[in-house]
């Protein structure tokens, strides 16, 4: 299918066009960028009036729960919920039943995936068998298989011993390794932020440090082997500090925020009376460690935004703060809400910065096959996402295609949304 879209706002995945701009999709690529591009041969043309037209964008960390968690998400509901937020690239995560940690696994994901009707979904494997942490997974059966990342997300490589020999194993293929960030000797029976929401609720706290301490460690795995590690949801300001004198260093380390953690803080379990749409893992920070995660975007810490979408049954959220599961759905709103949040704060860094985050930025830790998704070049996939920021609605959870629909988002007016997506060359969110 050949669709002409005329008159947009270009932005290339890291800088804005000059001019506003046409770009012709044809056999599912781009296949011409320019001013005043013919459109005649066009089987559509969509006039954009100005509204930005950006590479789709790229979630580097949710949770779709296939296999053997289907009531929470499955790969169809979890790639059109990505598809109406703007994504056109969904890494889901391996902590499934059974986990993902052989390459019959991810091949399963990487068939299923082929036949979603939105966002496209790529695999993450675990990094050891069963996510127990004591033995390696095979890595490198599930790379030739098709996994684009490797974790054992929703708890840490504790092992040392066995982390530094996972980098060094994954060097061979160029498939990083994402760490979940969380010293779990600190965390045991923790709720809440360990700080004023600890203090009030008489909730067990969650110390910034336990992040911290898994982060420091982690570069230090990372230099002591050259190998790349990202870190995913860093939410406290002392990792983002870490990670910053990492880089300063050299380390080959990367990092993405949420945006919860961008948007919302731990004030808000209390004031919303510790309703279970504010629990998550990590849990929200202080206001000051909020403003530490927008300076690292600022400054070029950061390196990636990713949902950390965690869709549960609402048997599993609308329950007692203390009994509830960790998590927070978000796919559908997640962009609007970081563009709103931007915006409220004054607009800290460019809007370019921004969109790297959902584009350049994660397609650069994806391996080489899949790095051009985050360019808009001619030869490239057309993976596109048009947005619109000047758009202000408000969040109905009632009508999302993801099977989670308790957000803290819910009812809230965001400004800034993404307005339609092409995957492929596909139009899959209008």
């Amino acid at each position: 299918m050949s669709i002409l879209l005329k008159n947009a706002k270009l932005f290339d995945g890291r800088t804005f066009s000059a001019e506003i701009t046409d770009l012709f999709v044809e056999n599912g690529r781009v296949s011409a960028i320019g001013g005043g591009l013919d459109g005649s041969g066009a089987k559509e043309v969509i006039d954009l009036s100005g509204k930005i037209l950006s590479p789709g964008f790229i979630d580097l960390h949710c949770h779709l729960r296939d296999p053997g968690q289907e009531w929470r998400e499955d790969l169809h509901s979890g790639s059109l919920a990505g598809a109406a937020g703007g994504f056109t690239t969904l890494v889901c995560m391996p902590n499934t039943d059974p986990p993902v940690d052989n390459a019959a696994l991810v091949r399963y994901l990487v068939d299923k995936g082929e036949g979603c009707k939105g966002a496209r979904v790529l695999p993450a494997g675990c990094v050891t068998r069963e996510r127990r942490g004591t033995t390696l997974a095979e890595m490198g059966k599930m790379a030739l298989a098709g996994a684009v990342l490797f974790t054992d997300d929703g708890s840490p490589v504790s092992d040392g011993k066995i982390l530094r020999l996972a980098l060094q194993y994954t060097s061979r293929f160029g498939v990083r390794i994402m760490e979940h960030p969380e010293d779990m000797t600190l965390t045991m029976g923790a709720q809440v932020n360990d700080g004023t929401c600890s203090s009030l609720s008489g909730l067990k706290g969650w110390p910034a440090a336990a992040e911290a301490a898994d982060i420091y460690r982690g570069i230090s795995l990372s230099a002591d082997t050259g190998v790349p590690l990202h870190f995913t949801h860093v939410s406290a300001a002392e990792s983002i500090n870490a990670v910053r004198a990492g880089k300063s260093s050299g380390c080959k380390v990367t990092c993405d925020v949420t945006p919860h953690h961008l948007c919302l803080e731990e004030t808000m379990v209390i004031d919303g009376g510790y309703d279970p749409v504010f629990k998550v893992n990590p849990p929200l920070r202080s206001g000051s460690d909020r403003d530490a995660l927008w300076e690292g975007i600022k400054d070029g810490t950061v390196d990636a935004i990713a949902t950390d979408h965690a869709p549960y049954h609402t048997d599993e959220k609308d329950v007692p703060f203390q009994e509830a599961a960790f998590g927070i759905p978000s796919l559908e709103c997640a962009a609007a809400a970081v563009m709103d949040e931007w915006e409220k704060r004054g607009k800290p860094c460019s809007l370019e910065k921004i969109l790297s985050l959902f584009t350049s930025g994660p397609a650069a830790i994806l391996p080489e096959r899949w790095k051009t998704l985050g360019s808009l070049t001619p030869g490239a996939p057309a993976d596109l996402t048009v947005i619109d920021p000047g758009l202000e609605r408000l969040v109905d959870a009632s009508t999302w295609f993801s099977k989670s629909r308790l957000t803290p988002w819910d009812g809230k007016k965001l400004k800034g949304w993404p307005v339609m997506t092409i995957c492929g060359g596909k139009v899959v969110f209008r």
